[in-house]
Order: structure tokens, then C-alpha cells, then sequence
């Protein structure tokens, strides 16, 4: 136990505790094993609620932790040893893109949720939100303290806590996370605890529906503990599936505006998902940023679909809703930047760079493990390519996480380079302005593509190692952004935010 006082649980500590539940959610490249990387979890789950600097103070103590089989859900359980008579109960959010999240949910049919109540006729919610809670109950844990279930974990905390009875029990989650968070609360308060009874709220961050207006008026007719659901003003994802439409007008300068692909493809695709389905938001939603667009990705804000997708992750992350709650950030997974080499063979020692590398962090070459490495720094890691085949991404884990692969951090077997650029100029222009190209992995007789569209009048300086190309026409009679693309020796670049042109109007 602290000397701290209880206090109670403040939305900049329950979304800590969301954030928390993305640690090392992605399995390691060249693979492990369920047990492993649950253990890998857990461990960094306990490194980040040890934490004292985070708004969750380091109090909260972790007593539950199990992974679905197919890693598609994760959950935990903590006790506050504070003096508090709290636990909490906090669902992972999605792994994937927000998009595809939003893609796979199944929300074109409804299912009955049937659980939440012996009296009352079974409520409405989306096929894949029921099947996504049916795999979080059955789950269960192969590591201490705790071994079951999450409703047996529940109870083995309320009976063997030493607590009083009228413990306040938070379910707590982010994106799917929060829309599962909203379905877990509704069956835990129903459940018969007996005299270990507690009171159940939920705080809830950037949920998108569960289910339709009877799930919405069964969970908002529970007497709560506390019922707040979080929601950035510029995040897409909780607009799912009540008021997608909204997200066309978006983003205001800087940017990116929804282009047309986006406003009349994209939204109107993802809005017919529903089909006749009209859902319904809880009436639990608190805005944050109103009429405030800050933070954004400065590196999203040209015009196009990318860029759009690139902003809608941007607002949608664990990290913006910390800086929105005025949350201190995660320590942060291991990130790659760059490699001393990009070519070689096996056995060649290659230097990593980046930052927030640990002694225990490992690096795989694509999905081979690297059997010979070692953190010299926070900075670079020391790597003894594996054996391997072709071009692969050169990724650090440790027990936070894995570093996300990069097009600068790639390694080619035998060669030739991969093909990156790093930056244009200028970034805008007319047909046939002459554009300046940087990157590595160039060679002579490089063809330059602008979206479709090749080039014209392009060549590569030997010394510099730089292109320069003729900008071809844009193919469209209205403003539109187009990605360079190099092509040396096979390879074309990949497109980013690095290499995107605008052609006005």
C-alpha cells in the first residue's frame, strides 16, 4: 500500500489505462507463440502501470490478463492499491488500421444481445461487436495471479481483495475496445455478485456504436457509477455508424480536406455498411476539441485519400487522446529510422538506428529472427543479418512493443538497394514544372512516375545522387495530389507523405 490518498478514477488515468492495454499487442515478426507473448504483454503491462509519472500514478496493480487465440482481443484486470476500494476492467482496442476496423465489424446484421438482462426482451447489436464479446468472455489467462475467465477473475477479486463490499468496478476502453467496453458493462452489472456486490461505471474513448436505439436505451437506464464516453470532435471512428456523413467536411485548414474520392467514395461506402441498420450512439458522449483542430499530423494534410486515412489514424490514436486529456504520453515501443547498410548478406553486421532501444529488445529481419544482437545505445542496436531471401523490413521489439516498418529501414539480400525518396521539390505545381527528387537506392536510368503518369526530361546526377523530372500532366481537371514514384533496378519506391504533389486547379 502508498500513503497516497484515494482519489477517484479521472478520465486522463482511465485512458492511460486504455493506452496501456495497445502495449506490445503485435506479435513479433518472425512469430512466438500465444503463452509468449502473453508473457511479453504482461510484462510491459506491469513496466507501464509501474509508472509513477503517468496520471495513473503507478497505484494500479495488475491481477488478470488473457489474449484471445487469434490475438484479436486482450483485456486486463487491476486492483488500485492506493487505499481505493476500485478495480478495473480495460478491453484492447483494435490492432488495424481504423478503416479496416471499421470495415470488419459485421454491422450489416444485428444479432439479439440476450445477456444483459433475465427480464427484459434481448437488445439489438452488430454481428461482429457480438462476436468480438463472445471471444472476450470465453478467454482465458495462462499466467498468475488469477488463472480463468474474466468474470471468474472478477469475482476472485471482489471476494479475495480484503476489501469492504461497495467496491466500484470501471470497464474501460478504446476504440472497439469502448464499443466492447459498453456491451461488458451491461452483462458484469447484471451478474448475481452476492454480498460482494460492487457499483460498475464505464468510460469509454472513441467507441463507435455497439448496437441500435434499444442497446442504447438499455445501457443508458443503468444506474452508473459513472458513465462518460470520450469522444475527439475530429475522429471518424466514433461516428461509426450513427453520423459518418459528418467526416466529409473534415479536416479544416491545414487540411486534408475530404477530396472526392473521400466525400462521395469512401464515407457513402463505409455509411452503406449498415444497410438498414440506424444505430445509436449511448447518450454518455463527451466532446473533446471542439471547434479546436490541434493535434494533427503535420505530415497529412494535402488533399488526397492518404492523407485523409494517414489523419483519421492520427486522431483516432491512444496518443491524441492523452495530449486532448492533458495525459503525460506512454513510453513508447522501439522505432527504427534507418540501417548503415541496405545491402548485403548473411552474417554482414548492420547498425540500426533509431531510438528507445532497451537491453531486452530483439530485431528480426523480416520474419527471421536475428540471433546475434544488442542495443549499443538508446539509439542503435548493434544486428547480425539472419539468413533471408529478397528485401525485408528491419524491426526492433521489446516488451512494449514493435517497432512499425519503414521504408527506410529496409534490407536487400544480394542487392541491388531498395528505392526510397525522402523529399521533393518543389511539393506543387503545373504540368512541366521541373521537380528535384531526393532518396536513396538511385541509380542511372531511373524512370519517375506522378501517380500513373510518367515524367518527362528526367535524369540522375551521379554526384548528388539526386533526379530531377518534368511533371506530366496531373490527368485530372481538378486540384489533385499525385505520389512520385522512382524505378531503379526493379524496384519503385513506396508512396508517403514524403513524395506527394499537388496540381492546383
Amino acid at each position: 500500500m502508498t500513503d497516497q490518498s484515494p482519489a477517484p478514477m479521472t478520465p486522463g488515468a482511465a485512458m492511460t489505462l486504455a493506452a496501456i492495454a495497445a502495449t506490445a499487442a503485435d506479435p513479433r515478426p518472425s512469430g512466438e507463440t500465444l503463452t509468449a507473448q502473453e508473457q511479453r504483454i504482461t510484462y510491459g503491462v506491469k513496466q507501464q502501470l509501474a509508472d509513477t509519472r503517468l496520471t495513473t500514478l503507478g497505484v494500479w496493480q495488475l491481477r488478470w490478463l488473457a489474449l484471445s487465440p487469434d490475438n484479436a482481443n486482450m483485456a486486463y484486470l487491476v486492483q488500485n492499491t492506493s487505499g481505493a476500494n476500485q478495480f478495473a476492467v480495460v478491453v484492447r482496442g483494435t490492432n488495424a488500421n481504423a478503416v479496416d476496423m471499421m470495415e470488419d465489424l459485421d454491422v450489416g446484421t444485428v444479432v439479439p444481445f440476450n445477456i444483459g438482462s433475465t427480464t427484459a426482451p434481448p437488445t439489438s447489436v452488430s454481428k461482429g461487436a457480438m462476436a468480438a464479446f463472445t471471444q472476450l468472455m470465453r478467454m482465458s489467462n495462462t499466467l498468475g495471479p488469477t488463472i480463468g475467465t474474466l468474470e471468474q477473475a472478477v469475482a476472485s477479486a471482489l471476494a479475495g481483495s480484503g476489501a469492504p463490499p461497495g467496491a466500484t468496478v470501471f470497464v474501460i476502453g478504446h476504440s472497439l475496445g469502448g464499443c466492447l467496453a459498453t456491451m461488458l458493462a451491461v452483462y458484469l452489472q447484471s451478474r448475481p455478485w452476492g454480498t460482494t456486490a460492487p457499483k460498475f461505471g464505464v468510460l469509454t474513448f472513441a467507441a463507435p456504436t455497439a448496437g441500435l436505439a434499444d442497446f442504447a436505451k438499455q445501457f443508458n437506464e443503468v444506474d452508473w457509477a459513472v458513465n462518460d464516453g470520450y469522444v475527439n470532435a475530429y475522429d471518424m471512428v466514433p461516428l461509426a455508424w450513427e453520423s459518418l456523413s459528418t467526416a466529409a467536411s473534415w479536416y479544416p485548414p491545414p487540411g486534408p480536406k475530404a477530396n472526392f474520392e473521400v466525400a462521395e467514395g469512401l464515407i457513402p461506402t463505409l455509411e452503406g455498411l449498415t444497410g438498414p441498420n440506424a444505430y445509436v450512439q449511448p447518450s454518455n458522449v463527451i466532446q473533446l476539441n471542439p471547434g479546436n483542430y490541434k493535434p494533427y499530423d503535420p505530415a497529412a494534410i494535402n488533399p488526397s485519400v492518404g492523407d485523409f486515412l494517414a489523419q483519421v489514424a492520427a486522431q483516432h490514436a491512444n496518443s491524441t487522446y492523452l495530449d486532448l486529456l492533458k495525459a503525460p504520453q506512454l513510453t513508447a515501443a522501439p522505432v527504427v529510422t534507418s540501417l548503415s547498410a541496405t545491402v548485403g548478406q548473411e552474417g554482414n553486421e548492420i547498425i540500426v538506428n533509431g531510438f528507445g532501444f532497451t537491453k531486452d529488445c530483439v530485431v528480426d529481419f523480416g520474419t527471421s529472427p536475428c540471433t546475434r544482437c544488442h542495443a549499443l545505445s538508446d539509439t542503435q542496436m548493434s544486428a547480425f543479418a539472419p539468413a533471408g531471401l529478397g528485401v525485408v523490413s528491419v524491426r526492433v521489439t521489446n516488451n512494449l512493443g514493435t517497432s512499425p516498418a519503414v521504408p527506410t529501414a529496409q534490407f536487400a539480400y544480394g542487392g541491388p538497394a531498395p528505392v526510397t525518396v525522402t523529399s521533393i521539390n518543389p511539393t506543387s505545381g503545373a504540368l512541366k514544372t521541373k521537380v528535384t527528387i531526393k532518396g536513396v537506392g538511385f541509380a542511372a536510368n531511373p524512370t519517375v512516375y506522378f501517380g500513373k503518369n510518367t515524367a518527362t526530361n528526367v535524369s540522375y546526377d551521379p554526384k548528388t545522387q539526386q533526379i530531377t523530372a518534368d511533371a506530366p500532366a496531373s490527368g485530372s481537371p481538378k486540384s489533385v495530389v499525385r505520389d512520385v514514384r522512382v524505378l531503379v533496378n526493379g524496384y519503385l519506391s513506396p508512396a508517403g507523405p514524403a513524395d506527394e504533389f499537388t496540381y492546383p486547379n
